[in-house]
């Protein structure tokens, strides 16, 4: 989908500085330090820029960020993505999520692009595309989809 449609299909709810403090609230174990390492940097219409501050911790031998710390990187994108366009919903929760590792992430901040591929009433599918390094080079593609909890009479 297009930039054009996805702002005619998709109204964000929430920006965000409202989904980060969002996060450091129900997701305090990823996104709660100072700064966290994990966060929101923009959300659109259809999509949002999530990073990862990689440090010592998401680090493996050989100096390469771990798989773990870019599919947690890609899963939150995906819960960017479904808060920011259906609310504060904490229950919100991934029912699939496939990745695969193009080349080594260094450490240091590691951007993640996601985009909602279908939202709709009770799931969402959405993909990551992650960068990392100088040259903002693909690391990562990711594919998934978020279970959404009932709203109202549904």
């Amino acid at each position: 989908m297009d930039a054009r449609r996805a702002a005619e299909t998709y109204r964000p709810l929430m920006q965000a500085r409202e989904v980060n403090a969002f996060l450091r609230e129900v997701f305090p174990q990823a996104c709660g330090g100072e700064p966290p390492d994990y966060r929101a940097l923009d959300i659109w219409p259809g999509g949002c820029h999530v990073r990862l501050e990689a440090g010592f911790q998401h680090l493996r031998p050989g100096d390469t960020v771990s798989g773990p710390s870019l599919f947690a990187l890609a899963d939150i994108g995906g819960y960017v993505c479904a808060l920011s366009h259906i609310g504060p919903e904490a229950l919100a929760v991934t029912t699939n999520l496939n990745i695969n590792f193009m080349r080594k992430a260094t450490a240091g901040p590691v951007d993640g692009h996601c985009r909602i591929l279908k939202l709709g009433r009770r799931l969402m599918v959405f993909e990551a595309e992650l960068f990392s390094g100088e040259k903002q080079a693909t690391v990562a593609h990711a594919t998934g989809t978020y279970s959404l909890p009932p709203t109202g009479g549904a």
